[in-house]
């Protein structure tokens, strides 16, 4: 359902009072042409009739299209507003200051080009059929703030039926990034993956994708809860994501809440917009590492988390370590639009994390597990590793 807000009955000069309101005056983005129009030369090879030479060619040979089109640098973003930051349900006009702002950072941290697209629809079939229509204008489908379940099926079926890569970043932006931090802060307090008891609360996109890169990475056990309590094997009302969760997560067989598991954890993974106690964190094994990210209060005050855990994150750029989806999706794409690959890999993600994990190297401490957005080395490194990892798995076509 869509909301109103308080500024909807103040002036649009007084709105601009606001620095928010003002820098997005306008919108954020516009479209510049990378070829001059000088005169009836150029403008006869630009478009009629040389541009007809450059048609029939692609219609002979369709891959043609990447190398004298822009599809082999253009990603959509794509949203139906129906998930948007911490606002919920605000439909596809209101998610389109964020759809922009996700197109711009795709421009300013990989120079991928990205086009947003906000979706008047909600209906699963209706979102698969208009992405797959709208496909041969891009190299790559970025989605974004669609609300679960749907989502995950959203994203399977486009994998299934296009040959471009398909990601939502709600989910695989952040496990990238959360997996990354956590082999660091591992690291920190001597241990490895495979040597951790994690407890994430959420399972939403982001809670289930985080649970799902930690298992393949190695994560020694983890347990995940909702809203009801943690998730596990026979659980009454699960739907199929979640039944699968159960399957392949909580060996421990944890089944109350998510403060009763965290006791003796090793790693809380926050992404739920719930509250912990203190008391629940101080129940943690000794170097606790502590990710609360739920924005824009976090489970537990980072300063609380602090006396009781080693290594503290948030979803804020106002406290250390910083779990910032900017981190991953521009060089995840731009390494696989790189190579022109056809999908983006569970394994591809993975190197992507091990690659952001490699950028703080020796300079690792409690506060510093994830590099800064603006480190200016963490997209050609997360290009180089993605890329290489899509020649690997075979599926770079170049």
């Amino acid at each position: 359902m869509a909301v109103t807000p308080a500024s909807a009955s103040v002036p649009v000069e007084k709105l601009d009072l606001d620095p928010a309101f003002a820098l997005h005056r306008g919108g954020k983005l516009e479209v510049r042409s990378t070829v001059p129009v000088r005169d009836a030369d150029d403008l006869s090879l630009a478009y009629t009739p040389g541009v007809a030479r450059v048609c029939t060619a692609i219609a002979e040979t369709p891959a043609l299209v990447n190398d004298y089109t822009w599809v082999s640098n253009v990603v959509a973003v794509v949203s139906d507003g129906t998930a948007v930051l911490g606002l919920g349900d605000i439909g596809p006009a209101a998610a389109m200051p964020v759809m922009e702002g996700k197109a711009l950072l795709f421009k300013q941290f990989a120079n991928v080009d990205a086009v947003p697209i906000c979706l008047d629809c909600t209906d699963v079939d209706a979102l698969v059929e208009t992405v797959v229509r709208l496909a041969p204008s891009f190299g790559g489908i970025n989605l974004e703030d669609i609300s679960a379940p749907r989502c995950f099926e959203v994203e399977d079926r486009l994998r299934e039926l296009l040959d471009i890569p398909v990601f939502h970043d709600d989910q695989h932006g952040t496990a990238i990034v959360v997996l990354a931090a956590l082999q660091n802060a591992a690291r920190l307090t001597g241990r490895s993956l495979g040597d951790l008891r994690a407890v994430v609360a959420g399972a939403g996109a982001s809670g289930v994708a985080v649970s799902r890169i930690l298992l393949e990475a190695g994560i020694g056990d983890i347990a995940v809860a909702d809203s009801k309590g943690m998730i596990y094997a026979g659980r009454e009302g699960l739907n199929p994501v979640k039944e699968a969760l159960a399957r392949d997560t909580n060996r421990a067989g944890h089944t109350g809440s998510t403060e009763d598991a965290l006791a003796g954890a090793d790693v809380f993974v926050g992404l739920s917009g719930s509250t912990v106690s203190e008391a629940a964190i101080a129940s943690m094994a000794p170097d606790a590492i502590v990710f609360a990210l739920s924005n824009p209060t976090p489970e537990v005050h980072p300063e609380a988390a602090a006396r009781h855990a080693r290594v503290v994150a948030t979803g804020r750029s106002d406290f250390p370590n910083q779990i910032n989806n900017v981190l991953a999706f521009p060089g995840v794409f731009r390494g696989a639009l790189d190579v022109r690959a056809s999908a983006i890999t569970e394994n591809m993600k993975v190197a992507a994390a091990n690659a952001l994990a490699g950028v703080v190297g020796d300079d690792l401490s409690p506060t510093y597990v994830i590099p800064s957005p603006f480190d200016e080395r963490v997209a050609p490194a997360v290009t180089a590793a993605v890329a290489a990892q899509a020649r690997a798995d075979g599926v770079a076509r170049v």
